[in-house]
């Protein structure tokens, strides 16, 4: 459908999931079919009104670096995003080890270099920089000196739609989970002084499996909540809790003078009010006036109380 405000499209659609946590077969905690929640996630995906052009996936992509998870990730993900033209986007977490993850995903053998995981990929002019903060045998992040470096001289030429950064450990405070503090992204000062006026437009992480919003080095940042499972981040008479509710993903849509974030919900809930699509050709046949009309005035057959 044609934009009906003020604004045009969007110049670019991306879809930001994080922490899937596959596993080769078994249930996560014995319960969780984490396998299923990513799917259904992809097919929510694809009822979205305008497809998105890449799939940023911000990391713990397998619970335990399975070889037979990363094989079942992309089983699941390469072809629900073939079917949307989107790129796939992976970043590597905390709960991914970076031989598994190189050789599972891009079929790239690194041996024992244990070598980060930072690559960059063009979509329609919008650079998105994958940047792997893992730590071979912690659950912090952090990044070598050689990374921001690296990251530095990716930066110094601007692209042309800008770049969104994508890590697991997003650098933002936690103040809704404060054992979170005890394995967040070391010396962020350091990755605030590569990205600080350069063309980052927006910055993606996971990690915390819940959905947050903040702002870095002038930048937004984005962090999208897990396909897995969530954390309460109100528990009662618990030090620490994850619940099997409120998976969500995130999409973004970038304007020519902003980036738009939406908390999409990665499950179906029970419809109380809507119209079915037998509406929407009628509708089209309409004009400008009376489509403002009809959904604007409080007293319109569209918006009369059922």
């Amino acid at each position: 459908m044609e934009p009906l405000g003020q604004y045009p499209d969007p110049t670019h659609v991306v879809a930001h999931i994080s922490d899937p946590h596959l596993l080769a077969s078994s249930l996560l905690y014995g319960v969780v079919d984490t396998a299923a929640h990513l799917e259904r996630a992809l097919q929510r995906l694809a009822r979205l009104p305008m497809p998105p052009q890449a799939l940023v996936f911000t990391g713990d992509l397998a619970d335990r670096a399975e070889p037979a998870a990363y094989t079942r990730l992309r089983r699941i993900v390469e072809p629900a995003a073939e079917a949307l033209g989107a790129e796939v986007v992976w970043v590597m977490g905390n709960h991914d080890e970076r031989a598994a993850y190189a050789r599972g995903l891009f079929d790239h053998d690194i041996g024992e270099s244990e070598a980060p995981q930072d690559r960059v990929h063009d979509v329609a002019g919008l650079r998105i920089v994958a940047l792997d903060t893992s730590v071979p045998g912690w659950h912090h992040g952090e990044l070598t000196d050689d990374q921001l470096a690296w990251l530095a001289d990716v930066l110094a030429e601007p692209a042309p739609h800008g770049t969104l950064l994508a890590l697991h450990h997003a650098p933002i405070p936690v103040p809704m989970l404060r054992l979170a503090e005890l394995i967040e992204l070391h010396d962020q000062e350091r990755l605030a002084a590569v990205v600080a006026g350069t063309d980052v437009r927006g910055i993606l992480g996971g990690h915390f499996h819940f959905t947050s919003f903040s702002t870095f080095a002038g930048v937004p940042v984005s962090v999208a909540s897990a396909t897995c499972y969530t954390s309460e981040v109100a528990p009662d008479q618990r030090l620490l809790s994850g619940v099997d509710a409120n998976q969500a993903f995130t999409m973004l849509h970038l304007y020519e003078d902003r980036v738009v974030h939406s908390v999409v919900p990665a499950m179906d809930g029970p419809e109380v009010s809507g119209h079915g699509l037998e509406m929407l050709e009628p509708f089209r046949s309409l004009t400008p006036e009376q489509r403002f009309d009809m959904v604007s005035r409080k007293d319109s057959l569209l918006n009369k109380p059922g």
